[in-house]
This record gives structure tokens, C-alpha cells and sequence, in this order.
């Protein structure tokens, strides 16, 4: 029995990236890093989402994401990532794109952690959206199960891409 023409391909995700800020151009593969993150991951969880989807990645600096942060979690400070879960809708037709949420990343507190950490901009920009994307799709790291399982997902997701494990240092200090 063959199935439906729409079961059949593969779930289309679109991903609109916007540079928000100047400084971003100090790391002007930004964008390609973007995108091969969150296909990478998409690849990996595509049972966890259902069909044609659509997010949005905003690159901006500290103080942008310090207004979301104040606005949407009450901490007037930057933080390194946002997201933002769009509520789940109802889809009209196999065609109509979902929309999945934002995600944030700021400039600046990237690249002061990765210098920290001694990691490369690019592979800790690379963990940051993982980590946006993996809570877009409801995952979450409140709760030291949830936490863990976000961490192995997160670690799974990275090496697919050649990123070496942001949590190694975490576990060699326990």
C-alpha cells in the first residue's frame, strides 16, 4: 500500500537568520554556522517535530538580549541564548509551515565564554543554537533528569557536527 504523496517527503524546516548587530561581522561564517547547527539537529530530532516548520534565529548583542531577558524572563542582565517556543497550532494542510519560535544569541557573552572556556567562537555558537533549538522542540534543563537528557541529545548533536563536548570540562571537575 503506498502512502500518501505528503508522507513522503521530507519535512521542510525554514530558517530565517537575522544579524541584528555590526559586531556580528567579527565572525562573518556566523550564518552558515547557524544553519548547519540547526539542520544538523533537525536531522537528528526530525521524529520530534512534525512537519513542514519554520524558526527564526535573531544575532544581536548584549544589550538586545538583556531588554528580551528583562522583558520575557524578569532578568535584566544578558545571557548568552534565548528561545522562545512558539505555541503549538494546529495545521491547516501538509504544505503549512509550523511555526517553532525564536531563538537569541548575543555577541558579546559568546564570545567572553568561549574565550573562558577555551572553546572556539564557532563551536560555542554552534552548542548555543543546539541548546536554543533542543528547547524550541520542548526539551528542557530544569529538572537533573530532563538536564541530563538535554546534555546527552546536546553532546549527540555536536559531535555530528564535529563539535567537540562543551560538558567534558564539567564532568572531569565531579
Amino acid at each position: 500500500m503506498k502512502s500518501p504523496p505528503s508522507e513522503n517527503r521530507a519535512q521542510a524546516l525554514a530558517v530565517d537568520v537575522a544579524i541584528e548587530t555590526e559586531t556580528w561581522r567579527m565572525l562573518p561564517e556566523a550564518e552558515r554556522i547557524v544553519r548547519r547547527a540547526i539542520a544538523v539537529a533537525d536531522s537528528a530530532m526530525l521524529e520530534t517535530r512534525q512537519g513542514n516548520a519554520a524558526l527564526s534565529v535573531l544575532l544581536c548583542d548584549d544589550e538586545t538580549i538583556a531588554r528580551l531577558n528583562g522583558r520575557w524572563r524578569g532578568q535584566e542582565k544578558p545571557t548568552n541564548v534565548l528561545s522562545f517556543p512558539a505555541p503549538r497550532l494546529p495545521v491547516a494542510s501538509p504544505d503549512e509551515q509550523m511555526p517553532l519560535g525564536d531563538i537569541a544569541v548575543a555577541y558579546e557573552t559568546l564570545t567572553r565564554e568561549a574565550e573562558e572556556n577555551g572553546r572556539t567562537v564557532s563551536d560555542h555558537l554552534s552548542h548555543l543554537v543546539v541548546h536554543g533549538f533542543l528547547h524550541l522542540l520542548g526539551y528542557d534543563h530544569h529538572m537533573d533528569d530532563e538536564a541530563e537528557r538535554m546534555e546527552c541529545l546536546e553532546r549527540d548533536i555536536l559531535a555530528r557536527i564535529g563539535v567537540t563536548d562543551p560538558y567534558a570540562a564539567c564532568d572531569a571537575d565531579i
